[in-house]
């Protein structure tokens, strides 16, 4: 009702101005329509039309299409002569123009919302000529508001936090709300903010949003979050608007406005007495209804009470209590109590709220130990002593004492680990610890000895425990000093007196505190020897040294110098070594060629003409193994070259001779009918016969070099060694080469040089015409001589 009536005043209005601004326009026409007459004879156009409209109005929402407004050109005489024309916003869509009467008709519903006005233009022209009758004029449509939009909250959600215990009046959150109507035109956007729930912790300011504190002092360990729920209204909170509402959630962040608290008066823990350091013994808790930083406690134990360093209280991050840990090991037997105090204190404290002592709770503390039997325990964690090596059997070295730490108070009984003495060196006695010598040290196989001690209960759970007892043997000269190495000194013939011919040094394994000091001399004697003399260096080392110049190996080859070596240790010992020193014919860069050969021979223990001659011997029996392969070779050669038997015409006289060596038969002579067969005279040796065989030839060589030290051509051993072996070469069956069937062609008859066959040398008759078998004699050998020869 209150809309039409609206609608129907501005309709007066409008019509009004229309009728004002018509008559203003004819009056206007009337005036200047004689001057224009009696003036020129031209007609001249005016500057100014008589129709200028600025703005007009229509209600929002006003289904009824209606006039809202009549263009009227002073030309316009009612003939119809004059188009009025309309362009711009919403011309054809939203508005429509009578061409004839100039009326302005609305066309649909508006909204302000969408569009708030509208800018058009309006043209008359001459309907014959086309021709403007009026310059084009240009004017507004506003669309006027009504109230059809409510209010909207903006930035929804709406959370906040507020420290608890802040004072009233403390701002909380500034809410806001929009309103999409014309804030310009009359109270439809003014809003009003008001409360529908927080009352009375909470109040709002009804023109701007800000929502306040309204009880003092609230508790978060009472209640930590509120909901406020808050209601706008357009039209002023008239009746008639509109309105909506939000929910405002407000959380209490914790002071610290409450002090730790221990539940109980007194803990009681209980630990057995073998814990080992670093053990929880237990947990106590205080309790703070405070949340973060202001629930950090931190506990301590008070040193005004007893014992209090045996135990630490730590705290724990995750759970904030605190956690009573074991310092120093525990004994049952020397303490079985222990009673102190545990303090906890905030970390952070704000005397704003409470007092200082408030943010501290004590309690008290009993730790109960509890018995455990344990192992005995030594006196010592190890042991260590020193004895000479040179201790006499059953001496006592040290002792070892255990002793049982509990009540019960065992009776200790003492052994040696076996692993540890596998040479069984030391005796323990089982009852009082005593460690003797059971047998004799040597410093030099042994510096140090590493006991495992075991001590064991002798009662109960015979328990036991282990100590390390070291002994270290001390050294006593008891090996007297020695050469270094085999000397094998030489001396050229042409060396002078004076002149260096062996440097020595000397060794010990003992090891005196001082260090090693050896002495060099010569083997006391009557008579100074004129050969040689040793010069001690006085640095553990020295030389010896020729005396004369007149050394050749045709006077004499070696000379023995016997050196004695002595040690500076209390008592002196000493030992005596024969050097052999051999007289050599040195090159002219003072090297001796035959020194290594001569050196071997000494180190053997036979002279230098045994060794040459078993040298000889070995290079004869090479020789006879050469001889032996040559000769099977030329009788493959002769064979090559023979005929077949069938060929050849034999005298009447020649029988040919075929025999077959059997291994147990022996020589069978083989029939006609297989004379022309060719078979093995006799088997391939075996290895083992052939090795048996060559050890008797060892055995006999060795047997003749112990028989005689001179071995030479003119020697009746030597010679009857060689025989001895032509002759077993010759009817050993085993020695290569070895034989086959052979074929031979007829030799002729008369010939000096008998048959080439190997096959009759196995007869056991020798025929009276054989002549003896010639042996060449060897040479005589360079140096066998008169020259003696000295071990």
């Amino acid at each position: 009702m209150e809309a039409a009536e609206d609608t129907r005043g501005w309709s007066v209005l409008v019509a009004v101005m229309l009728f004002a601004a018509l008559s203003h326009t004819s009056a206007a026409k009337d005036r200047e329509a004689p001057r224009l007459t009696s003036g020129s004879s031209h007609q001249h156009h005016r500057l100014k039309r008589g129709w200028i409209w600025k703005q007009l109005f229509v209600p929002e929402e006003d289904p009824t299409l209606r006039v809202i407004g009549q263009l009227k050109s002073d030309y316009d005489r009612g003939e119809s002569a004059i188009q009025y024309i309309l362009s711009g916003e919403g011309a054809g869509d939203a508005f429509a123009i009578d061409e004839y009467s100039g009326e302005i008709r609305t066309l649909k519903k508006l909204d302000r919302e969408e569009k708030a006005f509208y800018v058009l233009q309006a043209q008359a022209i001459n309907r014959r000529s086309k021709e403007p009758e009026e310059p084009q004029s240009e004017f507004i449509i506003k669309v006027q508001d009504i109230n059809d939009n409510a209010p909207r909250f903006q930035n929804e959600p709406y959370v906040s936090s507020i420290p608890e215990m802040c004072p009233t009046g403390t701002m909380v959150v500034q809410v806001s709300a929009t309103d999409a109507d014309d804030p310009m035109f009359g109270n439809n956007a003014k809003l009003i903010y008001s409360i529908l729930q927080g009352e009375p912790y909470f109040s709002v300011e009804p023109k701007t949003g800000i929502i306040m504190t309204s009880w003092p002092n609230m508790d978060r360990e009472a209640k930590e979050q509120y909901l406020v729920v808050v209601q706008v209204k357009d039209m002023l909170g008239l009746s008639g608007g509109f309105s909506s509402s939000t929910t405002v959630t407000v959380s209490l962040s914790d002071v610290n406005d409450n002090g730790p608290m221990f539940q109980h008066h007194l803990y009681t823990f209980a630990i057995p007495e073998d814990a080992t350091v670093g053990t929880t013994v237990g947990r106590v808790t205080a309790e703070d209804a405070d949340v973060g930083a202001n629930a950090r406690m931190t506990y301590s134990l008070l040193d005004d009470l007893e014992e209090s360093a045996t135990f630490t209280i730590k705290t724990d991050p995750a759970t904030q209590a605190g956690v009573v840990v074991l310092a120093k090991p525990l004994d049952y037997e020397s303490k079985r109590r222990y009673v102190m105090a545990a303090e906890v204190v905030n970390e952070q404290v704000d005397t704003a709220f409470l007092p200082l002592d408030e943010f501290t709770d004590r309690t008290t503390l009993k730790v109960v130990v509890n018995d455990v039997n344990e192992p005995p325990v030594f006196l010592s964690s190890s042991y260590e002593w020193k004895v000479t090596e040179n201790a006499a059997v059953g001496s006592a070295v040290g002792v070892v004492s255990a002793r049982d730490t509990d009540t019960a108070d065992d009776p200790i009984r003492y052994s040696i680990d076996k692993s540890s003495d596998v040479t069984k060196t030391f005796r323990m006695d089982p009852l009082n610890g005593t460690i003797t010598i059971a047998k004799t040290l040597d410093r030099e196989t042994a510096t140090w000895h590493n006991l495992t001690v075991i001590a064991k209960e002798a009662k109960h759970h015979r328990l036991s425990s282990t100590v390390v007892a070291s002994i270290k043997v001390l050294d006593v000269n008891d090996n007297p000093p020695r050469l270094a190495g085999l000397y094998q000194p030489y001396i050229c013939e042409g060396t002078q007196a004076g002149e260096l011919i062996q440097l020595l040094s000397a060794v010990d394994p003992d090891e005196p505190p001082e260090g090693h000091h050896f002495y060099f001399s010569m083997v006391p004697d009557i008579h100074i020897n004129p050969n040689f003399t040793i010069r001690d260096n006085q640095d553990n080392t020295a030389g010896i040294v020729a005396r004369r110049s007149t050394f050749t190996r045709k006077d004499r080859s070696r000379y023995l110098l016997p050196v004695v070596v002595s040690d500076g240790g209390s008592p002196s010992l000493s030992s005596t070594a024969t050097l052999t020193i051999s007289v050599c014919s040195c090159q002219p860069g003072g090297h001796c060629p035959s020194g290594g050969v001569e050196a071997l021979a000494l180190s053997m223990g036979v002279s230098l003409q045994t060794f040459v001659g078993l040298l000889v011997c070995l290079v004869l029996i090479t020789a006879l193994t050469l001889l032996m392969l040559l000769l099977r070779r030329h009788r493959r050669k002769h064979k090559a070259g023979h005929k077949d038997a069938s060929e050849l015409e034999l005298p009447d006289t020649v029988s040919q001779k075929v025999l077959y060596y059997g291994e147990a038969r022996g020589r069978v002579p083989v029939p006609p009918c297989q004379q022309r067969a060719a078979v093995p005279l006799r088997p391939h040796p075996r290895k083992r016969d052939r090795r048996l065989v060559m050890e008797e030839m060892r055995a006999s060589i060795r047997m003749s070099l112990r028989q005689s030290h001179l071995i030479g051509p003119e020697d009746e051993v030597f010679r009857q060694f060689i025989l001895d072996r032509l002759e077993e070469a010759d009817e050993d069956p085993y020695a290569p080469p070895f034989d086959c069937l052979r074929t031979y062609m007829y030799e002729g008859s008369g010939s000096s040089a008998g048959s080439l066959s190997s096959l009759e040398s196995w007869t056991q008759e020798e025929p009276a015409s054989s002549p003896r078998p010639y042996r060449a004699r060897l040479s005589p050998w360079y140096g066998g001589g008169d020259e003696d020869t000295f071990f």
